[in-house]
């Protein structure tokens, strides 16, 4: 040991630390001189070395190569070469036998697939291969120098790459690029599309004078040269320039948006100017016939009954029609661009413009449903159909849009869907209140049925089938009723009627309500005559329809209250009660057909939702009106049914 040099790292510690008997190097103290000499050469260098010495190549390193190793070290110190990298033997062995054979090698970034972290990683080593001699005279080991390079070659790697996007983007962009050299103007390069624009002819290594010869005298040579001397950009928007595109071919006019950007070298002169721009030729043809084509068509929208519009492809909106002014009352500084928002609600003002934007982005032609505020105030429902028009490229150039008022198309179809849900409400009811009589009846006639029964229980059981049979027989008649009625089959027996008369006519019909239920009725009759001129029997249905849901609708000791009020032209008979009232959402169908205010099947009121239907129809078959609301006191509702007078 007194020969071999120890450094100061982990490698000169772990000699000391080391079991060498099982390593083929042996003791280091056995070392021969040669390896000895190689080995404290390695330990004080800064740089990554192994020696693989005798007939295993056994392996000693330095602390700059176990950060090659990984996980390897520090088991690898002393174990054969082979063992260490078995992945790459193969790589490497040809290289090793080489140096054995007294032969150094050099690599530079050879490409090398290892595993040293827990899983293989292809890497790239600088590395040279020397032999070394023993006191013998023969080679007895191979000493290696070696760096990592695999940053450097992945780095190299992705700049070339990104290089070739940056050639591949500069040939391929849809603009026109070039980039012109010295005073002179010198084309050094040029993408597809200025070529494209100039046609197919020699630029590289000429000047613009030289290449586009037929530009002389448009001023863009000019602009060139005041570009390369002051050092300024140059922004030239829809330039018309005159090429011949092809070889003896005529002058052809284009339109150019381009800009002239100068380049400067590293000492901060102007060394070059860098071409960029688009031919927008027929974009500007695109545009003086989409022009053309909309005059046309703002004239055509202008006689439509719909609001229409027109926006630019990014959904701006820039033209309305008059019909659009005249039910708004806006004014076109108010609502283009994005203010049609003042129009719609408020409170979904935002979203709708955010769905807007959302559809045009999509590019597709696309409808919706929703109101427009009208000049009065009033939101009225449009149906928005909306199209692009494209240009002969397909690009889109344009919308058109049109709102068409619809708001009593969707009155009528909810009505219709309302209607049809009161009749399927009252479908389930009709069948519930005609199978609860069968119930009774079926067992009163069992009961019929047994032998030996009492004269009074004989009595009692009629009475049910009798009553039963009574209330569906009432049932049968109001559905007749109104069948007649809606078909117009009902004719009026009409005679001078006074309605005071018709009101205690109706009020005898319920009296067994209000005395069942302990009601108090009180009558305001009118002092002067109040006749009508009408069939009584109606009238007194009218009435007692009326009375008898203002009953069923009252507490136990409730109040009604029938006032007759004499007006010039027509009697009004008002009738209030203290009793739950009318929800709001039916306030407005109470007179429709199979309106119930109780609209669940095990309801205790009963009825078919026909009394007040029957009610409104037989006023009108009258020439009168009825109306109902809920009381100011939040207690009870009001009807009011108004009969022409007849003259006395």
């Amino acid at each position: 040991m007194n020969s071999l040099k120890l450094g100061t790292g982990e490698i000169a510690s772990l000699i000391e630390q080391n079991d060498w008997n099982r390593s083929p190097l042996g003791a280091p103290e056995s070392w021969p001189q040669a390896l000895q000499t190689v080995a404290s050469l390695m330990l004080n260098s800064k740089f990554p070395m192994f020696v693989a010495w005798g007939s295993q190549l056994g392996f000693f390193y330095n602390d700059a190569y176990a950060a090659i190793l990984g996980q390897k070290h520090p088991a690898a110190l002393g174990q054969p070469f082979k063992t260490i990298w078995s992945e790459i033997w193969s790589d490497i062995s040809p290289i090793i036998d080489k140096a054995m054979a007294g032969e150094s090698s050099f690599f530079e970034n050879l490409p090398l697939t290892i595993l040293r972290k827990g899983f293989t990683e292809q890497t790239w080593f600088t590395f040279s291969y020397s032999p070394v001699y023993c006191e013998a005279g023969h080679v007895a080991g191979v000493f290696c120098t070696c760096t990592e390079t695999t940053r450097q070659v992945l780095a190299e790697r992705e700049r070339k790459d990104e290089n070739d996007r940056l050639r591949d983007f500069f040939q391929q962009a849809p603009g026109i690029m070039a980039i012109l050299r010295h005073a002179n103007h010198t084309f050094e390069l040029a993408n597809t599309a200025y070529y494209q624009l100039v046609g197919g002819r020699d630029l590289v290594g000429r000047s613009v004078r030289e290449a586009l010869p037929e530009v002389e005298g448009q001023g863009l040579f000019e602009l060139l040269d005041i570009v390369y001397s002051s050092g300024e950009p140059y922004v030239g928007r829809a330039v018309p320039v005159r090429l011949r595109r092809q070889p003896g071919g005529e002058l052809e006019q284009r339109y150019v948006d381009f800009v002239y950007q100068p380049i400067r070298d590293s000492a901060g002169d102007v060394s070059g100017i860098f071409i960029e721009g688009s031919d927008v030729t027929e974009a500007i043809r695109a545009n003086k016939a989409l022009q053309d084509s909309e005059q046309r068509l703002r004239q055509l929208a202008n006689t439509i009954p719909q609001l229409a519009w027109m926006a630019q492809p990014d959904g701006y909106i820039h033209w309305f029609n008059d019909r659009f002014f005249e039910y708004t009352g806006t004014s076109l500084e108010q609502v283009q661009g994005w203010g049609w928002h003042v129009v719609h609600r408020p409170e979904s003002a935002a979203e709708g413009v955010q769905q807007y934007k959302a559809l045009i982005a999509a590019g597709e032609p696309f409808e919706m449903t929703g109101p427009i505020r009208s000049a009065s105030g009033e939101y009225r429902t449009f149906f928005t159909k909306t199209a692009p028009l494209h240009d002969a490229a397909g690009n889109i150039v344009q919308w058109f849009g049109t709102n068409t008022d619809i708001h009593e198309i969707e009155q009528a179809q909810e009505e219709l869907r309302e209607a049809n849900r009161r009749k399927d409400e009252f479908l389930a009811m009709l069948a519930h209140e005609l199978r609860n009589p069968l119930a009774p009846i079926s067992t009163a006639a069992e009961l019929l049925k047994l032998p030996n029964l009492a004269a009074r229980q004989v009595r009692a059981t009629s009475a049910v089938i009798s009553r039963q049979v009574s209330h569906m027989s009432q049932l049968v008649d109001d559905l007749l009723d109104v069948s007649r009625v809606t078909r117009g089959l009902v004719h009026l027996q009409r005679s001078q009627v006074r309605i005071s008369d018709v009101i205690d006519d109706a009020v005898e019909q319920i009296d067994h309500l209000l005395t069942d239920k302990q009601q108090t009725l009180t009558l305001s009759r009118a002092e002067t005559e109040d006749k009508v001129f009408g069939d009584r029997t109606r009238l007194v249905q009218i009435f007692s329809n009326i009375l008898n849901n203002a009953t069923r609708y009252t507490d136990q000791q409730g109040k009604i209250q029938v006032d007759v009020v004499l007006n010039a032209e027509d009697i009004e008979v008002r009738i209030k009660d203290t009793g739950i009232g009318i929800e709001p959402q039916l306030l407005p169908h109470i007179f429709d057909l199979f309106t119930q205010s109780e609209r669940s099947p095990d309801r205790s009121q009963g009825g078919l939702g026909l009394g007040l239907a029957l009610v409104k129809s037989l006023v009108e078959l009258h020439g009168g009106t009825v109306s109902a609301k809920n009381n100011e006191t939040g207690k009870g509702s009001e009807f009011r049914v108004s009969l022409p007078r007849h003259p006395t």
